[in-house]
């Protein structure tokens, strides 16, 4: 059997999205995909630091984290974007002066701000967090703020259109509905973080298998011809995958990786 590398996302597609849950059958066939000689890797909007426990404990070959600002495979970094310390507390100032709430996401942290009080998304994500052994005690104002990407709110008040101005010259977004946006460095993304593993480690393209249910999966899903969307995925994005497989709960990891002989 030829070597294939699978590239998951976590949320909604490895973990459930309301009670993150790792289904049995996930994990019982990421160990068979694993024995069969494959290469599995997380691909994630999430940071290293905001991977949880659960996930780490499965022992993928690599992770691409943060729309591919970070990579590592074999427990090394082989790629990594992050911004200065500078540009970092530049970037939270626009923040505050336009009001928008946000998460700066970094490899070692997360950040939260100390001078508002949290909305009802970042109490819940915050809780999440906690719960996944993911620490949370950083701020905005601390002194190694750094981070490569963030996600962010926008709310009546926001100055939404002053803050794209300044940030879309060198960031680009992604817009994930209700208000809510991912930010991350032009140039970057799962599909480039797919490139990069792609180089590393000399895998070519019909090889590699993209498993996801979100419109940040998009990039990897127009990069590689073998796109697997969940069938808890919105909608949109079941015409654009090469198939559709059965809803995260009802073992739709297993029934994907059973459909494509890689188990």
């Amino acid at each position: 059997m030829k070597k294939k590398a699978i590239f998951f996302d976590i949320d909604g597609t490895i973990m459930t999205e309301d009670n993150h849950i790792i289904p049995k059958s996930t994990i019982k066939s990421l160990r068979k995909a694993k024995e069969n000689g494959h290469l599995l890797f997380i691909n994630t909007g999430r940071t290293f630091h905001a991977i949880p426990k659960e996930i780490k404990d499965l022992e993928f070959n690599g992770y691409v984290c943060g729309c591919g600002t970070h990579i590592f495979y074999n427990g090394k970094a082989i790629f990594e974007k992050e911004l200065s310390n500078e540009k970092c507390r530049e970037i939270v100032g626009k923040l505050r002066e336009y009001d928008i709430t946000a998460i700066p996401e970094g490899n070692e942290a997360v950040y939260f701000d100390n001078l508002k009080p949290l909305t009802k998304e970042l109490i819940e994500i915050k809780e999440m967090f906690k719960k996944q052994g993911i620490d949370t005690t950083k701020t905005w104002d601390d002194d190694n703020l750094n981070f490569s990407k963030f996600v962010m709110w926008i709310n009546k008040n926001s100055k939404k259109e002053e803050f794209f101005e300044y940030i879309l010259d060198e960031f680009d977004y992604i817009d994930r509905g209700n208000d809510f946006f991912e930010i991350v460095p032009k140039g970057f993304s799962k599909a480039t973080g797919i490139e990069c593993i792609q180089e590393h480690l000399d895998i070519k393209l019909e090889d590699c298998f993209a498993i996801g249910d979100s419109n940040n999966d998009l990039p990897m899903f127009n990069y590689i011809s073998n796109s697997i969307a969940m069938g808890n995925s919105h909608p949109s994005l079941f015409d654009i995958v090469s198939f559709v497989t059965k809803r995260i709960e009802d073992d739709g990891i297993e029934y994907a990786l059973k459909h494509f002989s890689i188990i």
